[in-house]
């Protein structure tokens, strides 16, 4: 069961800055990471499960440098793809407005605060499944804040910076992604303080439906 302290608002001096940057000031993101970008934004976004599990992968730290970030749930280390299991980021190439009235790319700054958070909180993963071709290995992620460990996925979630990947039927992979995410729009933290904020699970559902039709 999620904590109560798990819906707090986190505290670090850059995950905080860039929380600023993206919601309630400039659509700028941080220099400090690597991005890259990916060849088809919705390919990249889909949230299904994977088929097989991960064999003996030891658990696994995420360095503090030469790390590609490629959305908001997804990162390259040593030529390896990795990706949170049950999390879904918001999709580059969609937009937001922020308080300011600026409009703001939602998976860049989906992604930003995934990398600073990396970087404030230096995660443990444990790899639990690998999928396609080439392969992208699904991890769980424990983010160190002082003396407290938290899941990294939750983490996102209740910031309002990710939401809750769902399956084909449209069900969330982890029920307390779920519960996570509802907080999070609750609270209006994150992007959920955007009015039109566009939801990534609304867009894949929308798409899968429309590759699903008879042409």
């Amino acid at each position: 069961m999620i904590g109560r302290q798990m819906f707090t608002t986190l505290a670090f001096p850059y995950t905080a800055w860039l929380a600023a940057t993206f919601v309630a000031a400039s659509p700028s993101p941080s220099s400090a990471v690597e991005i890259a970008t990916p060849p088809g934004r919705l390919a990249q976004a889909t949230a299904a499960p994977p088929a097989a599990p991960a064999k003996a992968l030891p658990v696994f730290d995420i360095p503090q440098s030469g790390v590609i970030f490629q959305t908001g749930d997804t990162w390259e280390q040593n030529g390896q793809t990795f990706r949170l299991y049950g999390v879904q980021s918001c999709i580059r190439g969609t937009s937001f407005t922020n308080p300011a009235g600026v409009k703001t790319d939602c998976g860049e700054a989906s992604l930003a605060y995934f990398a600073a958070l990396i970087r404030d909180t230096k995660p443990r993963c444990t790899a639990i499944a690998k999928s396609g071709a080439p392969p992208v290995i699904y991890s769980v992620c424990a983010a160190h804040i002082g003396k407290t460990t938290l899941d990294l996925g939750t983490a996102l979630l209740t910031q309002g910076f990710a939401f809750a990947a769902i399956d084909a039927n449209g069900k969330p992979i982890n029920f307390q992604y779920a519960v996570a995410e509802s907080d999070a729009q609750s609270h209006k933290r994150g992007l959920w303080a955007a009015k039109d904020m566009p939801h990534p699970n609304a867009i894949l559902m929308k798409a899968a439906g429309a590759a699903a039709r008879p042409q």
